[in-house]
């Protein structure tokens, strides 16, 4: 598949590990899982969730702007959390703070290890722009 539309970060780990952050396909956009990369495409906040998951958003919303999405138009997402009983409130707290009333359908899976030492949560997302913004 010839992509055209596949949206960077411009991170180190892109070219190193050969991934998009995102791709669309029709009408629909799949987003790579998205950690704390900060400006200067470093992982930040090694061991600090609820810090992580901010920026994590932060950076799926550029994702979104990039496409002319909004976080409505998210229907489905997978949220992957080392020690994830230890975390679950931070984790179901920043959830909320996100998407407020929207309310797309989520897995929530425990690992034992990410990509990055420190690293507590990683999240994947597929949107569908046919949605109302």
């Amino acid at each position: 598949m010839a992509t055209t539309d596949a949206f960077s970060h411009g991170v180190a780990p892109e070219n190193d590990f050969g991934y998009a952050q995102a791709i669309r396909s029709g009408e629909l956009i799949h987003v790579s899982g998205q950690v704390a990369f900060d400006e200067a495409g470093e992982f930040a906040y090694a061991d600090d969730c609820a810090a992580q998951l901010t920026l994590t958003y932060a950076n799926l919303d550029k994702i979104l702007e990039h496409y002319g999405a909004t976080r409505n138009q998210i229907v489905s997402q997978t949220v992957y959390g080392v020690h994830l009983q230890q975390h679950a409130e931070a984790i179901s707290a920043g959830n909320l703070a996100y998407y407020g009333t929207h309310r797309p359908v989520s897995t929530v899976v425990g690992v034992t290890e990410l990509a990055f030492p420190g690293q507590l949560v990683e999240i994947a997302v597929v949107v569908d722009t046919r949605l109302p913004a």
